[in-house]
């Protein structure tokens, strides 16, 4: 039954390995990455990954399939701005501008951090800036706009309009959120991967 050239805590271990490898087969877990969200991202959000659609097409999760972008396509402001935050983090920060252009409003405040979040990655760090103070001035609780305006603000080398929105976003959330550590780090100059 057991080969006796081997110990039996090792043939127990394979055994478990083997399982817990189908195991993580079966439930998916080593799957393509997929697009990570961020936390505090002002909801709007799903657990489900967002699948990556071809250039100018993006998925709309009402008919679960990548449609073109542009007015036409019916999407709402939440598949809009979940589609242009994830071109964001993808850095293809041109085309998830061009779908936060199509957001019926143009008020919403996730729409407008990610107008700044797209517009500073592409180089116009003080236009981003604008867009962020708009997304606050609408939500001063808005978390994430904050912490993404202090990464601006180092950008320009203003540490100190940087640690005053880092003290912002303690106050809101105790200096226990993500946000929070992000700009910490960003200012101690250890910046960490962001974990959303």
């Amino acid at each position: 039954m057991f080969d006796k050239s081997v110990p039996l805590g090792a043939t127990i271990a394979q055994s478990s390995a083997k399982i817990l490898v189908g195991a993580g087969l079966a439930l998916g877990l080593f799957a393509a990455p997929m697009p990570v969200h961020a936390a505090g991202d002002g909801g709007g959000s799903s657990s489900t990954p967002t699948p990556t659609c071809k250039k100018n097409y993006v998925y709309n999760k009402h008919k679960l399939k990548c449609v073109k972008a542009e007015k036409s396509s019916n999407l709402d402001d939440d598949n809009l701005y979940e589609a242009a935050r994830d071109l964001a983090y993808a850095k293809r920060y041109e085309e998830a501008l061009n779908v936060l252009k199509l957001a019926s409003n143009q008020k919403d405040p996730r729409i407008l951090n990610y107008l700044g979040y797209a517009t500073r990655k592409s180089g116009d760090v003080k236009k981003g800036l604008s867009y962020y103070q708009a997304a606050i001035d609408i939500n001063p609780d808005y978390t994430l706009a904050r912490s993404y305006m202090g990464e601006a603000y180092l950008q320009l080398g203003d540490v100190a309009n940087a640690k005053l929105q880092l003290k912002e976003i303690k106050l809101r959330c105790k200096g226990a959120c993500p946000e929070y550590a992000a700009l910490e780090s960003q200012i101690n100059g250890k910046p960490k991967k962001a974990t959303w």
